[in-house]
């Protein structure tokens, strides 16, 4: 997977690694060359008083380094500018395969897992990408080279390298491969200790009103300490890595000294040979420290590629059509027909044989009990999920085959749990369309029942709403909800549950002042009150998933049980208060 995402993603950067390669390629001989340079000032210059060579030979070694810091600072600049590169691309394509799932995937996969593999994990590879276009590709060159300089300071010592390198990588690689199941063990902590963060900061309403701050801080202890053991795992491995790097080099070091100093007494070596010796050797065990360095980000990196991987191969349930309707004409007629849905693995569908049709001008209801499987049936209009059976059409077209954003358009959504984004009153109301007026919006307000507290803001229309409406009330949020989807103006209007949180006589003017705005309009309304669907054309009630009734509000209380009871029991409710 780490192979697929890094080719796959750094191929539009082909250009840059190979300039990197080259720079790093040119840096790293010239830091080959300067230790045979230093033994011919040794032998040549020092050992014989020759001040001129002394002089020329370093100012080739001046030059020499002046190219190796060039070339590597160069290559430093590219390597990390293509690596934020990827890691930009590989987030977008993350964030847009998201768009594109289902509630059913964004259920599967969990909001908190999806936020790390879309940060934390990016970021890991991103890391190796760094590391490797500034570390890996020197370190095979200089430890080719240097074997390559080092025989040809001296063949009797070339045993030492021979030893010493395949330790040094036996050593590291054993830690390393033992580090492998701790960074997999560590990324499922990071997505648990975000997943109770966020529903700690999201409930911490609830959280205080049942005094349940040490719960809570219970859990999300339990939650990073797991997370703070399996790190400490992993960094006493890692911690292991560096001592056993420098004690192979300088006990390498220290036999390059014992058996060179017997071969220099012998006549068979050179001073400056041994020292040029000494320089490539230490070379030789820092590039392989360097190869093994980046090869210990390769198990958490392709850990954090899996998970991205995953996300990027799941394709959505609702897939758009192959050939796409992209206009049609008619007035937003809805029609279920033998629509059914079930989850996948469930023992039972959540919809059954659905038959309904909602016509423009009308208005159709659809009360139920909690779990009836209402919500399910008015998602599947705008496909954020899709029937398993059956059909469900619009204007006489099946919505699978319909171009996905002009179904979109036709289409006015109020949501159960309205969500409201960061920004302003006008930055929210505008996502209904961004062209909106001033006069629009004002307009939509006033017929949601929203104009007076808006206007009651300081800055009005320019007013700060937080993430998730949260510095709004409950009534307020939804009232905005359905401003936005008014500003819209589409031929379906789907309400699911959206006056629950409105007291009745606010209820009661908003579908008043609904009425002249949506009178050409297919307006399809959730509901659990009686008294906000008592008025409409048509009144479906569903249990368990089926249609058990239809008509008007007498004609149920003739011929539909469930819908008495409901009835009475409101009834009862509101004789009780």
């Amino acid at each position: 997977m780490l192979i697929r995402v890094l080719r796959t993603h750094l191929r539009p950067y082909a250009g840059n690694l190979s300039l990197v390669v080259v720079l790093q390629l040119v840096g790293t001989i010239a830091s080959l060359y300067l230790p045979t340079l230093n033994a011919d000032i040794i032998d040549n210059g020092v050992a014989k008083g020759d001040t001129g060579y002394i002089m020329s030979t370093g100012g080739w070694m001046l030059a020499v380094s002046l190219v190796q810091i060039l070339c590597t600072i160069t290559a430093v600049y590219f390597g990390a500018k293509t690596a934020a590169l990827f890691g930009r691309d590989v987030r977008a394509a993350v964030f847009h395969r998201v768009g594109e799932f289902s509630a059913r995937e964004v259920n599967q996969f969990g909001a908190p897992t999806l936020i790390s593999r879309s940060t934390n994990d990016v970021q890991q590879i991103q890391m190796l990408v760094v590391m490797t276009t500034t570390m890996l590709v020197a370190a095979p060159i200089t430890m080719i080279g240097g074997v390559i300089m080092a025989v040809r300071q001296d063949v009797g010592l070339s045993w030492l390298v021979a030893v010493a390198v395949p330790l040094l990588a036996a050593c590291v690689g054993f830690i390393a491969s033992r580090m492998v199941p701790q960074f997999r063990k560590m990324q499922k902590n990071i997505d648990g200790v975000n997943r109770v963060l966020r529903e700690q900061i999201t409930g911490i309403r609830v959280v205080r009103a049942f005094v349940r701050e040490p719960h809570e801080v219970e859990r999300f202890g339990e939650a990073n300490q797991n997370l703070t053991d399996t790190a400490i795992k992993a960094g006493r491995l890692m911690a292991l890595i560096f001592p056993t790097v420098m004690l192979i080099l300088n006990l390498s070091s220290v036999a390059v000294l014992w058996f060179g100093a017997s071969r220099i007494e012998d006549g068979t070596m050179q001073v400056g040979a041994l020292t040029a010796f000494l320089s490539y050797l230490i070379q030789i065990l820092f590039s392989v420290m360097m190869g093994v360095f980046v090869m210990i980000m390769v198990p958490r990196a392709s850990v954090c590629a899996d998970r991205i991987q995953e996300v990027l191969e799941t394709d959505s349930s609702v897939r758009p059509p192959v050939t796409p309707i992209r206009s049609f004409t008619g007035r937003g007629q809805l029609v279920f027909e033998h629509a059914s849905f079930k989850y996948p693995g469930a023992a039972a569908p959540v919809l059954h044989d659905i038959n309904l049709v909602a016509s423009p001008g009308q208005t159709t209801a659809i009360i139920g009990s909690t779990g009836a499987g209402k919500t399910t049936l008015l998602s599947l209009v705008p496909r954020l999920f899709d029937a398993t059976e059956g059909r469900v059409l619009v204007d006489g077209i099946d919505v699978r085959e319909i171009e996905p954003e002009a179904l979109w358009e036709r289409i006015g959504l109020v949501p159960q749990r309205p969500y409201l984004f960061s920004g302003t009153v006008a930055s929210n109301l505008r996502y209904g369309n961004p062209e909106a007026t001033d006069e629009e919006l004002w307009e939509a307000l006033e017929i949601a029942q929203g104009k007076d507290f808006v206007e009651a803001m300081a800055e009005g229309l320019e007013a700060p709403i937080a993430q998730g409406g949260t510095n709004v009330s409950g009534g307020q949020r939804q009232r905005l909800a359905i401003a936005r989807a008014l500003v819209r103006k589409p031929e379906i209007y789907l309400f699911d549950d959206s006056f629950s949180a409105l007291d009745l006589s606010t209820d009661a003017r908003l579908r008043a002042a609904l009425r002249p705005v949506t009178r050409d309009a297919c307006v399809v309304v959730v509901a659990q009150r009686v008294s906000t669907i008592i008025d409409a054309d048509q009144i479906v009630v569903i249990e368990d998933g089926a249609i058990v009734g239809r008509g008007t509000h007498n004609e149920l209380l003739e011929t539909c049980s469930t819908y008495v009871e409901i009835v009475e029991s409101q009834r009862s409710a509101e004789e009780a208060a």
